[in-house]
């Protein structure tokens, strides 16, 4: 079975549908959990900079809403929400066709902050982005 054939997780939808630009965007989510989200972006010539690769903009956009949802779903009980506060993109490859899929894995969830690790990958599964973000605990 590949991503194409993944019907959208509805938990992960309904959260990311609280963050309209992601939608705007029209990222999809795959998969939702405390452990690993899952989501992409399909690749368009309007989310491109030149010589068609997606923009990176866009790319961390992905990253960071996925990164965000996978803080939400780790909060500490009683905390209602986080922030992002720092967030560092290593790019290794341009995208010029088919989805950026992004993976996000907690690294850290403590009280006051927590650390996520968010890989971007392509439709062939080769690396594209590697994030780390931190969010803060509301």
């Amino acid at each position: 079975m590949t991503d194409t054939d993944i019907a959208p997780d509805p938990l992960g939808t309904q959260i990311f549908s609280t963050m309209p630009f992601s939608e705007r965007l029209g990222v999809e989510v795959l998969e939702c959990g405390p452990e690993l989200v899952r989501s992409r972006l399909a690749w368009d010539e309007s989310l491109c900079t030149l010589g068609t690769a997606m923009h990176g903009g866009a790319l961390m956009s992905l990253a960071d809403a996925t990164a965000a949802v996978c803080a939400f779903l780790n909060l500490p009980e009683g905390k209602q929400g986080t922030t992002t506060v720092e967030s560092k993109t290593n790019f290794l490859r341009a995208l010029r066709s088919g989805h950026a899929t992004a993976t996000a894995k907690p690294l850290h969830a403590g009280r006051s902050f927590i650390v996520v690790e968010t890989e971007i990958r392509d439709d062939a599964g080769k690396l594209v982005a590697k994030v780390t973000q931190t969010q803060a605990v509301l």
